[in-house]
């Protein structure tokens, strides 16, 4: 039976790889002691040189091979390492891998020294002029470097099982929305070696309960050798008359088990957990499950702030639920290379469909580049296409242009591993060579002021193929949390203009917004300080106000924010503009200094596509001219009007509807118009006038969920949220995010706080990244990360104007 034994602890470090290293008499104590994941180079949040990661690194550790390992076959497999890796046992050349996004394993057995230590050596070059993918151009994202995903061990018998493919077939009725369907479940095995009389086994469960069992004894496998086993392997099938489906909403696994049996006795096996569930792209959309359904997602890159890749399983696994959960999002594409598996697990267990891609950015290089991204391909199929999530593999290099020869070979590649998935292809420009199975295009078409997406006619070659906009906004309108409040209320517009574009064009699958947070990039992009300012949230995963655009599209979590502190000195002239009410809720109530003023329902949004668009706030009176001065009823309505448009719009910049009620209203009641500045100041209130307060009130079946009081603070505290508090290491450390902000008394975001941080640990857990940091709109974090010992640590955040901070961790280690 197959033994995993992971390799993540233990490793010495060398910044610069050395050939001495590879000699048995190197003394490796020598050498920085660190765990994996790993990255060959910590850096700062930002304003740094990208140069300083791109090196030729080593790893070393000691295997000590035990006796009773003899005669197994032992597998070494490295889960990433960035971006090219050679590697080394007792200082002979095993194997080298040329992509830092897949996985690759190589076989050990012949090579090791039972019963002895034997030292394996990793060389990784994280260099960016190597001739692989992404390389060979300028690349809108860093790439890091070092060895930071997993690295184990499994030690099989001499038969094994190199591969189970599960294709889940579902066979739907007319009725709507179905949970349940009849299915077929077929699986393609593989071995590792041709050898008669071996059986398979296999037993389906779903929660632990075993819903089927098989076994195929009738005949032998006719067994393919490992060089074939891209072409498939033997299949076994069976008829199921019910299965839970999976969605989005609720998304149900099954395990099918299969063993490998050679008389009688198992030898092997493998756990594969996947979903029943039919996704189609159509003509006229996405279908999942025979319903129509919009696909509403973010891109998403691996990186984080200070290691860039290297984050452990935890860190992972809340990406995918801050995608889900916090954002309310149904998709999500992975920019622009395959990701952790923790991560596509993730997806998986909660229903977040996926559009997964091979690496690479906007360049095409040399036969022998090409040669690459072909095979990249074929380790990501093969590697990831267990995955339900998963709905479309991308197979072009991202914006990149048209090459015939080139795609026919990843789109035959896709196909000939994976016949249950259709492929698309990134593209930044129209009526482009269509060879997948969806066009998907890059539309940056909006520019705050017209059109949110282009029509489909407008864009692919072939309107008879689905379409789907696969990025949208980022570039088009970068945005910090720092930023003047009127931009980044911008900044969400854009993203409700396109969304409730995409929503009203029935022929569009749906789209993926760029993106899902900020990242480091290269001099070559970004605001010169390394980072690009693109996301829904900051590196940290702070949301910025877009960030609500998207929540307020799911129902589970109640949400009321307001577009503006209400703080008028913030705009020109005093004018606050366009303020917008963000909300989820039936409705939402507004008083002014405890006075009602008016009830917003979603009917109030001019976003009709979207199921909760923003609320335009157009009264910030209510009855209160009506019943305060002595006007008929016709001219304090109209006395209203005006002064809700002199605040939304200045003086200066009023339509020319408001200049003719203003004549109409010294003609017909011979007022002067310096009653209207009187009027103004008491009813708008301006500046040097009296502080206002608003609260407003999110209501839900009738019943107030969410509060939200804007007035002037009186106090500051710093607040903080973390992930998880019990810390558990598995196969490797475990981290926690910390997200930290600076509130009023209200629990309002102080935007413009930017004062520093203070960091200090106790017990079993240490920082990544610097003791001191500062907030940057109101908004940073920080990580803590267990040590390999267990006990109770704690986490001080200190900041001069507000009380100290203390967050408690419990750690556990095996």
């Amino acid at each position: 039976m197959e033994k995993r034994i992971y390799l993540n602890d233990h490793w010495r470090f060398c910044e610069t790889f050395r050939e001495e290293m590879l000699k048995k008499e190197f003394d490796a104590s020598q050498l920085e002691e660190v765990r994996l994941p790993h990255t060959c180079k910590e850096v700062p949040y930002h304003y740094f040189d990208e140069h300083i990661y791109q090196m030729v690194s080593g790893y070393v550790r000691t295997i000590e091979a035990k006796e009773e390992w003899r005669g197994k076959e032992i597998l070494l497999t490295i889960d990433g390492a960035a971006h090219y890796s050679e590697v080394f046992l007792n200082g002979e050349k095993v194997g080298e891998h040329h992509c830092g996004y897949t996985a690759f394993t190589i076989r050990l057995t012949e090579k090791l020294l039972y019963g002895q230590k034997n030292t394996l050596v990793v060389k990784v070059d994280s260099r960016e002029n190597l001739n692989i993918p992404p390389f060979g151009y300028v690349i809108d994202y860093m790439t890091y470097g070092g060895i930071y995903r997993d690295v184990y061990l499994d030690i099989k018998n001499e038969s094994y099982l190199s591969d189970v493919f599960v294709k889940p077939e579902v066979f739907l009725t007319k009725e709507k929305k179905a949970a349940t369907a009849k299915a077929r479940l077929a699986s393609e095995i593989s071995l590792n070696q041709m050898k008669p009389q071996l059986y398979a086994r296999q037993s389906l469960r779903k929660r632990g309960l075993l819903v089927l069992e098989q076994q195929g004894e009738k005949e032998p496998f006719q067994l393919l050798g490992e060089a074939e086993l891209c072409e498939g392997g033997n299949e076994l099938s069976f008829e199921l008359d019910e299965v839970e489906l999976w969605s989005t909403d609720v998304p149900v696994l099954y395990e099918l088990k299969t063993e490998l049996l050679e008389d009688g006795t198992v030898i092997d096996e493998k756990v594969v957990r996947f979903g029943f569930r039919k996704a189609e792209f159509r003509t006229d959309g996405f279908y999942l499950n025979g319903e129509k359904f919009k696909i509403r997602g973010l891109n998403r890159h691996q990186s984080y702030p200070y290691v860039g890749y290297a984050m452990p399983e935890s860190m992972q696994k809340w990406d995918a639920d801050l995608l889900k959960r916090e954002l309310g999002l149904n998709a999500v594409r992975t920019s622009h290379y395959p990701q952790s598996h923790y991560f596509l697990n993730r997806c998986d267990e909660i229903g977040l469909l996926v559009f997964t891609e091979i690496p690479g950015w906007q360049h095409i290089g040399d036969a022998a580049w090409k040669d690459q991204a072909v095979e990249n391909v074929k380790d990501m199929v093969l590697q990831y296409r267990n995955h339900t999530s998963i709905i479309l593999w991308g197979v072009r290099i991202n914006e990149s242009q048209d090459d015939d020869d080139f795609y026919k070979r990843t789109n035959e590649m896709a196909h000939r591993l994976d016949d249950t998935r259709p492929t698309g292809g990134v593209r930044a420009h129209k009526k482009s060579s269509l060879l997948e199975d969806v066009y998907t295009y890059n539309d940056f078409v909006h520019a705050g002021n017209n059109m949110g997406c282009e029509p489909k006619k407008n864009v692919t070659s072939d309107m008879s193929k689905p379409y789907l906009i696969s990025e949208y906004n980022g570039h088009m309108y970068p945005t910090k949390t720092f930023d003047w409040e009127e931009h980044r209320v911008e900044h969400a517009m854009r993203h409700a203009n396109v969304l409730n574009a995409v929503m009203g064009e029935t022929d569009i699958a749906g789209s993926f917004g760029w993106c899902m947070f900020d990242y480091n990039t290269h001099k070559d992009f970004g605001s010169g300080d390394r980072i690009c300012y693109h996301g829904v949230m900051d590196m940290f995963r702070n949301p910025k106000l877009a960030a609500i655009i998207y929540q307020c599209q799911q129902e589970k979590e109640s949400v009321l924010e307001l577009s503006s502190t209400m703080d008028i000195g913030e705009h020109p002239g005093c004018n606050r503009g366009s303020t917008y009410i963000f909300t989820n809720a039936d409705s939402v109530r507004m008083y002014k200094n405890d006075r009602f003023i008016k009830e917003y329902t979603k009917e109030h949004s001019p976003y009709p596509n979207l199921l909760h668009g923003p609320i335009l706030i157009d009264d910030f009176i209510g009855n209160a001219i009506e019943e305060g001065e002595k006007f008929t009823k016709k001219q304090a309505e109209t006395v209203k009007k005006i002064m809700n448009a002199t605040a939304r719009y200045g003086l200066s910049n009023l339509p020319k509807s408001i200049y003719l009620m203003g004549l109409h209203l010294i003609l017909r009641y011979h007022m002067k118009p310096t009653e209207a500045v009187v009027l103004y100041n008491k009813y708008i209130g301006d500046w040097g006038g009296t502080s206002t307060t608003y609260r407003f009130e999110a209501i839900k079946d009738g019943k107030v969920v969410k509060t939200i009081v804007k007035e002037p603070m009186t106090s500051l505290q710093i607040v903080a949220e973390t992930d998880h508090q019990f810390l558990k290491e598995k196969t490797s450390y475990d981290v926690a995010a910390v997200r930290i902000k600076a509130v009023d008394e209200n629990q309002n975001l102080l935007s413009f706080f930017e004062e520093p941080v203070c960091f200090k640990t106790e017990g079993p857990i240490e920082l990544i990244g610097p003791s001191v940091t500062t907030l940057r709109g109101g908004m940073g974090g920080t990580y803590v990360k267990t040590t390999g010992e267990s006990g109770k640590a704690r986490l001080f955040i200190k900041n001069e104007q507000a009380e100290e901070l203390v967050i408690e961790f419990n750690c556990e280690c095996n």
